[in-house]
């Protein structure tokens, strides 16, 4: 298979009253996956929705290869989409699901036979082309809907949250076949999810969205270690909120002066965004900061310490590290030197937690 360019050009939804999309401009590489990463209502269903057809914008187009395909019925694009809920046909097996697109097409028995043979095996089940979905259980019934997806070999495969109707472990399972499918198809794939984890694990880049704009885009690692806005930071990972002043192209916290990374808010008081992993703590008698409790996080130990003013700090640490750190224990705090974000005192990004949806 070979990936497709694909572009969103300002592309625009209402409902009534409400705004999906608010002139969305994205692109995705051929052969890349891309998560679209956002809480309930950011506009990143609606999107995928464009592409596969189901949708159609209000203004703004959507491009593959170079093609308007804006106003292209959904059954003559050529693309592959994977639901939450599955979608399964409850009255044919495995195997005829696989086909169904085929059949539809005339393809001739044998080969419709022999490509879902080929698919069954790819996705793991080799054996299950006889089983009727209610014979299946979660996890492969929608390996099952991921075969059928492939199977008329669409330039882009579209998947919208098809990992969330399953309990953890699955997902993670299933989250690696996919990631390894996609890059051994080379198949460009838009992958929906409100699931910080799922998107930064597998997406070669991560689009973050609010209220139907994008936030930011780029490779995982530079979503996380480098968000663009306070939204972002907020939403991607765990953020401690400190109180500093800034001055200048620095601000003061928690007795140490940072370079500030993006916009100033207008006021000099602000709350300042850190990591947990970029808390340093060390274990000090005359240490200002108290130890408030320790959670065992497997390879780490998730601290909540109280500073000098009332403050509270998360800092994550090795276990080694956290070993005498119990609580009611002092300790010193610093930041690590890097620059920080900032955002005003009085609008704290924390509606920014992710949401189901």
């Amino acid at each position: 298979m070979n990936g497709a360019r694909v572009e969103f050009r300002g592309l625009r939804r209402t409902f009534g009253t409400t705004v999906a999309l608010d002139g969305l401009d994205l692109t995705v590489e051929p052969g890349e996956l891309i998560a679209l990463l956002g809480p309930s209502g950011c506009g990143k269903t609606t999107a995928l929705r464009c592409v596969a057809g189901f949708e159609s914008p209000d203004a703004g187009a959507v491009l593959v290869d170079g093609k308007d395909i804006t106003r292209v019925p959904a059954n003559r694009r050529d693309a592959g989409m994977v639901f939450q809920s599955y979608s399964l046909f409850p009255n044919l097996n495995a195997r005829d699901n696989v086909t169904f697109g085929l059949r539809v097409r005339k393809v001739p028995t044998a080969k419709r036979h022999a490509r879902a043979a080929e698919l069954l095996e790819l996705v793991g089940l080799p054996s299950q082309g006889e089983r009727y979905p209610h014979q299946l259980s979660g996890g492969q019934q929608q390996r099952v809907a991921l075969a059928r997806a492939l199977a008329l070999e669409p330039q882009v495969l579209l998947l919208d949250e098809p990992l969330s109707a399953l309990d953890a472990k699955v997902r993670v399972t299933l989250r690696e076949e996919i990631r390894r499918l996609q890059l051994s198809l080379g198949i460009t794939t838009i992958f929906v999810t409100h699931d910080q984890e799922e998107a930064l694990s597998i997406a070669d880049h991560v689009a973050v969205l609010k209220d139907g704009r994008l936030e930011q885009s780029g490779p995982p690692a530079e979503i996380y270690d480098r968000p663009a806005t306070p939204f972002v930071a907020e939403f991607v990972g765990t953020m401690n909120h400190l109180p500093g002043r800034v001055t200048g192209d620095e601000v003061e916290v928690a007795g140490q002066r940072l370079p500030v990374h993006g916009q100033r808010p207008d006021s000099p008081d602000v709350d300042v965004l850190v990591r947990p992993e970029t808390v340093l703590v060390t274990p000090d008698p005359e240490g200002e900061a108290v130890v408030v409790t320790s959670s065992f996080r497997g390879a780490s130990v998730r601290l909540r310490l109280r500073l000098a003013g009332g403050t509270e700090i998360l800092a994550d640490l090795p276990g080694h590290d956290a070993a005498r750190l119990a609580p009611g224990e002092h300790a010193r705090v610093r930041l690590v030197e890097r620059p920080v974000l900032v955002a005003p005192r009085t609008a704290a990004v924390a509606d920014a937690v992710p949401a189901a949806g």
